[in-house]
């Protein structure tokens, strides 16, 4: 039951990263690889507003919307933007390079060791069918669950939402049905790295405040939105609580080391008999 329960802990941080992805994904059509690092930023303010400024973790909430938001902003109008025109792979380059500079940022700041965020649930620990939790571990799951559930909800119930999944289908002929598709893809990047960032004192006692996080999560939480499918929020919940727990057990009973070969086993399985993944629709191509 530990494991079961550890594995859904790092399988909500996922979730958290797979709906960032999604909600920039849906409205832009653009896999952001430098979203995990807005979530990397939030742990460390996290981290800085307690023992750096020395106040209440929650003040690294609104600190890290805004921060998030402005830096989200600032990608799709600085990396993005100037370059789709040229093509994906154009967007790769300029993606991973934000990402890499935001990483650097981070590291000259607060460098490379490892420290401890104090969340905002404080300590206590509840024993739930026999196993010990942290309400900082129940509130990482409730708050991954929720966020997911509520962008589901908000991209099939509102105006907003609707017209974001329309311009993931063609933003051309949406573009023509009057929405304003550039509008739409500098606000999911804004959302996306301002709830990310302000996810930081709720996630971080799990993660901690790790420089590199970022570079694993981008690889989880991508094959997290792989098995749920591109742009599918439910399907985010499903497949970033699965890979966690399957990741759980492979480190009880196989060992840590064997987490990376089978999982990207795993990776290659989903992309070579159900690409779409599991909430995913195949397209036909139309010659």
């Amino acid at each position: 039951m530990l494991t079961l329960w550890l594995g859904i802990c790092i399988g909500s941080v996922y979730v958290l990263v797979a709906t960032g992805f999604n909600l920039v994904f849906v409205a832009s059509g653009t896999f952001n690889f430098a979203q995990p690092q807005f979530l990397v930023l939030g742990t460390f303010l996290a981290y800085a507003a307690v023992f750096t400024w020395h106040v209440s973790a929650w003040v690294a909430l609104p600190v890290g919307l805004v921060a998030g938001a402005a830096i989200g902003a600032a990608e799709e109008r600085l990396a993005i933007r100037p370059v789709m025109s040229n093509g994906v792979n154009a967007e790769l380059v300029t993606m991973v390079g934000w990402s890499v500079t935001m990483q650097g940022i981070v590291l000259l700041i607060w460098k490379e060791n490892p420290l401890a965020v104090k969340g905002i649930a404080g300590d206590q620990v509840f024993t739930v069918l026999g196993t010990r939790i942290t309400a900082g571990q129940g509130l990482l799951v409730l708050v991954a669950l929720a966020l997911a559930l509520g962008l589901h909800l908000w991209s099939h119930r509102t105006r907003l939402g609707i017209a974001s999944l329309a311009t993931s289908e063609d933003r051309d002929v949406a573009m023509l049905r009057g929405i304003n598709v550039p509008r739409l893809a500098v606000g999911a990047f804004a959302a996306a790295g301002g709830l990310l960032a302000a996810m930081g004192p709720i996630a971080g006692p799990t993660t901690f405040a790790v420089y590199s996080l970022g570079d694993t999560v981008v690889l989880y939480a991508f094959l997290a939105m792989a098995i749920g499918g591109f742009g599918h929020n439910i399907g985010a919940i499903i497949g970033g609580l699965g890979l966690g727990i399957f990741q759980a057990e492979i480190s009880l009973h196989w060992g840590d080391k064997w987490i990376s070969v089978l999982t990207f086993t795993l990776l290659l399985s989903v992309l070579l008999l159900r690409p779409q993944g599991l909430f995913g629709e195949r397209n036909e191509r139309v010659v």
